[in-house]
């Protein structure tokens, strides 16, 4: 219990750093229209758990020793494309849902045009401060080229869009893992990475938490899809029951529930593995693994 005490006070720790950076740099924002500034204030300021932010923030941390001003930077950009991901995500148009983080979704709080320009916002203003916050130069572009590889159309676009095409089809375990692994997984990789590169990490350094962040990627969906079948809306923030309403591709509806949930366990365990280059100093990722695997929320 002491151990998972520990693990979510560190947690949100790095949630509460995300938030703080996050409202610094959207206060420096002067020349944004303020109706859109507050659409956008109200999506990033939602309750949102922060967790690609503290991975990147703790690979930062593994391999150097301390969280730079870079990997901050890093860390409100990651948070800033999932929220965009989740603004438009919600859209009728999409996965059409209400409620996201347990209040109306912005396309709800707003309304359709301004959750679309909200999400572009979110989007472009993250390769901004990228572009124009980080110190060194060649460490920027190696944090855009990982951000728009992860996000892009060979990225989180591709899986989207598998997903929104196999929606009331059969479909296999290979469609599953691919819409998976490109909408959800590989932005845990890119937060990941960001965060090593961030703190000069050595390439097998790099390529270790790559895998690991991947890993507990795919991992977290395969647990998102077994909550929305077993989870209630309060606790989840969003809708529950709604993949199945929409003709969703999940894992239990694949694979069976025990199934999809022997392949959360796996991965968590094959996440694990890859950490072992850094021993015990490598102890909170093993507990973020173990967390996300039994997740209720």
């Amino acid at each position: 219990m002491a151990q998972n005490n520990d693990f979510n006070l560190q947690l949100n720790e790095k949630a509460e750093l995300t938030n703080k950076i996050l409202s610094r740099l959207l206060a420096e924002q002067t020349d944004i229209n303020s109706d859109l500034k507050k659409a956008i204030s109200y999506t990033l300021n939602s309750p949102g758990k922060r967790i690609r932010s503290a991975l990147a923030l703790w690979c930062c941390q593994l391999v150097s020793g301390e969280i730079n001003h870079n990997a901050e930077i890093a860390a409100a950009a990651i948070e800033m494309v999932h929220t965009y991901s989740l603004v438009h995500d919600d859209l009728p148009v999409m996965d059409d849902d209400d409620i996201r983080r347990g209040q109306p979704a912005c396309h709800k709080a707003f309304d359709e045009a301004t959750a679309i320009l909200t999400g572009d916002a979110l989007l472009t203003l993250a390769f901004e401060i990228l572009a124009s916050r980080i110190t060194e130069p060649d460490i920027a572009v190696k944090l855009i080229a990982q951000l728009a590889a992860a996000a892009g159309p060979a990225g989180m676009i591709a899986g989207q869009t598998a997903d929104l095409r196999a929606e009331n089809s059969a479909g296999t375990e290979e469609l599953l893992e691919y819409i998976h692994i490109n909408k959800t997984a590989k932005m845990f990789r890119c937060a990941a990475a960001m965060g090593a590169i961030c703190a000069a990490a050595s390439r097998n350094q790099l390529d270790a938490l790559s895998e690991y962040g991947l890993k507990i990627g795919l991992g977290f969906q395969i647990a998102d899809d077994i909550l929305d079948v077993n989870g209630q809306s309060e606790h989840l923030g969003k809708t529950a029951g709604k993949d199945a309403k929409a003709g969703k591709m999940t894992y239990p509806a694949v694979v069976g529930m025990e199934t999809a949930k022997n392949l959360a366990s796996q991965l968590a365990d094959e996440a694990i593995a890859a950490l072992q280059p850094f021993g015990t100093n490598a102890d909170i990722f093993r507990q973020l693994a173990a967390a996300l695997l039994k997740r209720t929320m």
